[in-house]
């Protein structure tokens, strides 16, 4: 990576989560913010414009779909790719999404990536690298 590290801006309600996405995201060589919930995501992402968000679907209040939302409204922030991390099916978030769209007449595009819990680390390293277009270790390096 060249430069400043990546910052990336993770929001999930569940304590135990954010510290395994802290250690990986470090470990990793990225900067993670971390967010308790939708409403300090869209605070933080509007304060910081991180290169990458993960959000988790499912949290009290105002839920990832409506930080998602918030997101891609926003014209300054709406090219950040997202990874939704969530134990939610992938069919039931993509119904979630047409609905909003049928129901507020504006489409919303999907997230760029999708990763269901439980998590397997070494597949959000490769997620995240291929949404940021950063070149992967070959077996050769």
């Amino acid at each position: 990576m060249s430069g400043r590290k990546k910052r990336i801006l993770f929001i999930e309600d569940e304590m135990d989560i954010r510290f395994f996405l802290s250690t990986v995201l470090k470990a990793e060589g990225y900067e993670g913010v971390p967010a308790r919930n939708a409403l300090e995501g869209i605070e933080k992402a509007r304060a910081l414009a991180p290169d990458l968000v993960i959000s988790d679907v499912m949290m009290p209040q105002a839920g990832g779909v409506t930080f998602f939302q918030e997101l891609r409204r926003d014209e300054r922030l709406k090219h950040i790719p997202v990874i939704m991390l969530t134990g939610v099916s992938r069919k039931a978030f993509d119904h979630h999404l047409r609905m909003l769209t049928v129901y507020q007449g504006q489409p919303l595009a999907p997230p760029e990536a999708y990763l269901e819990k439980p998590l397997d680390p070494a597949r959000l390293v490769q997620t995240i690298r291929g949404l940021l277009h950063e070149d992967l270790p070959t077996a050769a390096s």
